[in-house]
């Protein structure tokens, strides 16, 4: 029984033809990512930023874009509301408001009238009275009962801070991991051709999307982006591996057409995994809610670019590396050339 092919193992494509088009279309997307990243940069959620993140169960299913358009003409900022879970279940999510003079005065004042009192009230800051007024914009919105407050957390900004350390830290841990694997695996050419298709391309090129876009980047969002970066190697591998195959069993071909047929051995299998990997992402990106919308957005866009980077990045930089094929000892002498 035959099963499904989207391309015919019989296919042939001269990819390489095309290897200065992809170069310059590469180069100018990665220099339009860095330019956005410079000017707009990312829109970083409350976990870099910090803010309130307010979990509530409403009385009765709400019409968020009502619900948002209210929250937002508070003068909070920037207020985000995500459904999850159960209709009636929400998220709201407020920015680190920024404490004025008078703030300032009003929260002094409280505290040393406190130290004259024997059952100290809490003194409001600018967050907590941002959390007041939109418990009592809930309360007058919602006329079927009461709002059930389920968890409110406070980040403050000097733990977005150290999630941005740690998070820079994390990919650049895994950038340097992947490049270890890779050269353990194959030789330095390799692994400096991932490390530039997976890193400089693939990444700057996610991150880029959202600088353009000004979707929320948070904790999720990073874990996307290293998912995308493992996705992206292992698409790369599977093209080196049958690279480094072929070097051995076409010893006297051009490696130019030696990349050429080594893609079009793996195009088969790259495309069905792509292809049934973003049947499951598109899924969760119409059906899955807000809450993970962008880590479904980062990883369908960065399995696309993998797929592209792979075949017209990782692949052809390996000419300009040099790399020459080779033999290894024991090889077989009498392996025939496939013309």
């Amino acid at each position: 029984m035959r099963g499904i092919k989207l391309i015919p193992h019989t296919i042939n494509i001269n990819f390489f033809r095309y290897r200065f088009l992809a170069i310059l279309l590469s180069l100018s997307l990665v220099f339009g990512s860095f330019f956005l990243l410079g000017t707009r940069g990312l829109n970083f959620g409350i976990d870099f930023t910090g803010g309130t993140s307010i979990e509530i169960r409403a009385p009765e299913k709400p019409e968020l874009e009502q619900l948002r358009s209210a929250l937002n003409k508070l003068g909070l900022g920037a207020v985000s509301i995500q459904e999850f879970g159960q209709p009636d279940d929400l998220l709201i999510r407020l920015p680190q408001q920024v404490e004025t003079p008078e703030s300032v005065k009003t929260y002094q004042d409280c505290l040393e009238a406190n130290r004259k009192k024997s059952e100290p009230e809490q003194c409001p800051t600018a967050q907590t009275k941002a959390i007041d007024t939109v418990r009592t914009l809930l309360k007058g919105f919602f006329k079927a009962g009461d709002v059930e407050y389920r968890r409110v957390e406070f980040v403050g900004p000097q733990v977005g801070e150290e999630l941005k350390i740690q998070g820079l830290w994390s990919i650049s841990l895994s950038i340097l991991a992947i490049m270890a694997y890779i050269w353990l695996r194959f030789e330095w050419q390799f692994a400096i051709s991932a490390t530039v298709a997976t890193t400089l391309h693939d990444v700057v090129l996610t991150l880029g999307l959202f600088s353009l876009t000004q979707m929320e980047f948070n904790v999720s969002t990073l874990a996307a982006i290293l998912l995308v970066a493992g996705y992206s190697v292992n698409d790369t591998v599977v093209v080196f591996d049958r690279i480094r195959e072929d070097m051995r069993k076409y010893k006297k071909k051009s490696f130019p057409d030696l990349i050429n047929t080594a893609i079009n051995e793996t195009l088969p299998r790259t495309t069905m995994t792509s292809f049934t990997t973003l049947l499951a992402l598109f899924a969760l990106y119409f059906f899955g809610g807000e809450v993970i919308r962008g880590f479904v957005y980062a990883l369908i866009f960065g399995i696309a670019v993998g797929t592209y980077s792979s075949i017209y990045v990782a692949a052809p930089i390996l000419v300009y590396l040099r790399v020459r094929p080779s033999v290894p000892k024991g090889q077989s002498e009498q392996l025939s050339e496939a013309t």
